[in-house]
């Protein structure tokens, strides 16, 4: 496993679609473990594969709820609800904005062994797996902040806000 370069705003590759995984290869059983890995590093609840240069549709998630969550070819099925909060993003370091997310969100993707599973998530859960899919599509929390872009120091980031 290795940690990899978190890609910063301003990357091309963070605005680009992802390709969906038509397989489980020894690379891609790598990459997984080596998102998670740097995730970790980086203090993040979510990383998405464009986010260390990949254009797979794959999403890595601990919200620390006990679960590991890999979520491979992703597509969000059901929303309800809503909750407005602070969020942050590895690729856009030492800034944060209000955004409103579902509340709830069902989530239909393959596991690391490519086998087809629905996931639902309440409230962090949730706005990470919207989060990490919009990557997916090369959406930004940026794009959906209401209000202004706030400068956070290390501080406050690991106070306040919750990195995706």
């Amino acid at each position: 496993m290795a940690i990899r370069k978190i890609r910063t705003i301003g990357d091309e590759i963070l605005r680009k679609k992802c390709k969906p995984v038509k397989e489980i290869t020894p690379r891609i059983i790598d990459l997984i473990k080596d998102m998670f890995e740097t995730m970790y590093e980086a203090n993040g609840v979510g990383l998405a594969a464009p986010q260390v240069g990949i254009l797979k549709q794959i999403v890595v998630i601990d919200v620390e709820d006990g679960n590991q969550y890999v979520l491979i070819n992703p597509e969000i099925i059901e929303t309800d609800g809503e909750q407005t909060g602070p969020e942050g993003c590895l690729s856009v370091p030492g800034k944060s904005g209000t955004v409103t997310r579902p509340n709830y969100v069902k989530v239909k993707a393959f596991d690391a062994d490519m086998q087809p599973f629905v996931l639902e998530g309440e409230e962090l859960l949730a706005r990470a797996i919207c989060h990490e899919c919009d990557h997916l599509s090369g959406e930004l929390f940026v794009d959906k902040v209401e209000g202004e872009i706030e400068d956070v120091t290390l501080e406050e980031e690991e106070e306040e806000v919750e990195e995706y």
